[in-house]
């Protein structure tokens, strides 16, 4: 139950992270750069002062842990990701997201010996025919630089989280790994001020998807990530485009094309068959 919890706030906050990214600069609230740039540093103040209140607490020693490694596919994801929602909308992008992370993630698990089953392999193909059906060229496609960008995002964030999977201190984890992105950060920052000076609510929103919905939500992540094998940390992230899309319809007015409504079923689909096969491995047998 607490992994289930811990799996379930995390993923309403990367849900959460489409929807301020798009909100922001869908009404040109924030440049992407700036937004990326204040994003990361937000999320950094806000780990140290919540490890400074544990140590406060005397709940545990201070310390900052992550590595270079963490940091760096944790930056690459931000800036990837916040260029790629300038052309993408806040379902599309969290489908092509997820759906990259969950090849990024089974690709590696397989490398690492992990043996899916014939299910297993049934829903990867049913998400992949699917991703393929979505960035199909055609009138109501998404756009290809943002498609790959968030190709890349998707890439860089399933690098994060499987260097992340042994973490046995996600908090002090967490809060190196965006201590380490600072530099970038600000460089981030400095350009998109030259280029543009962000809203009030560019800001907030920033401020809001760094401090809440990335901080805490990579924290509370890293936390339920041991509980869970690399095949189905990889499906379950799946269940955020559905949640991104409804709020995207919600808050930005965004159209449920027919081909995002099928494509989203096709991978949810995938998802579905593939996590059964690993919830009932004696059923296959």
């Amino acid at each position: 139950m607490r992994t289930a919890l811990l799996t379930s706030l995390a993923m309403l906050a990367f849900a959460a992270n489409s929807l301020l990214a798009r909100l922001a600069l869908f009404r040109g609230d924030a440049d992407a750069l700036g937004y990326t740039g204040i994003r990361l540093a937000s999320g950094a103040m806000v780990l140290v002062a919540i490890l400074r209140y544990t140590v406060r607490r005397k709940t545990d020693p201070f310390r900052i842990g992550g590595s270079w490694p963490m940091a760096a596919a944790l930056s690459g994801y931000a800036l990837a990701f916040s260029v790629a929602y300038l052309m993408l909308g806040a379902g599309t992008g969290a489908l092509i997201l997820f759906a990259s992370v969950q090849f990024g993630m089974f690709g590696a698990a397989i490398f690492r010996g992990e043996s899916p089953g014939p299910w297993q392999w049934a829903g990867l193909l049913l998400a992949l025919l699917s991703l393929f059906y979505l960035l199909a060229p055609g009138l109501v496609s998404p756009d290809p630089l943002g498609a790959a960008l968030m190709i890349a995002a998707g890439l860089c964030w399933a690098a994060y989280t499987l260097l992340g999977r042994g973490s046995t201190a996600p908090l002090a984890d967490t809060a190196g790994n965006f201590i380490r992105s600072m530099p970038l950060a600000i460089l981030l920052a400095g350009i998109g001020l030259a280029m543009q000076t962000p809203s009030t609510t560019g800001v907030l929103l920033a401020v809001a998807s760094g401090g809440l919905a990335s901080a805490v939500g990579y924290a509370l992540w890293f936390a339920a990530l041991p509980r869970l094998t690399r095949s189905r940390a990889a499906l379950v992230q799946l269940t955020v485009p559905a949640l991104a899309a409804l709020g995207g319809g919600m808050l930005l007015d965004e159209p449920m094309t027919l081909r995002l409504v099928l494509a989203t079923g096709g991978i949810l689909g995938g998802v579905a068959v593939a996590l059964l096969a690993v919830r009932r491995p004696s059923a296959t047998a």
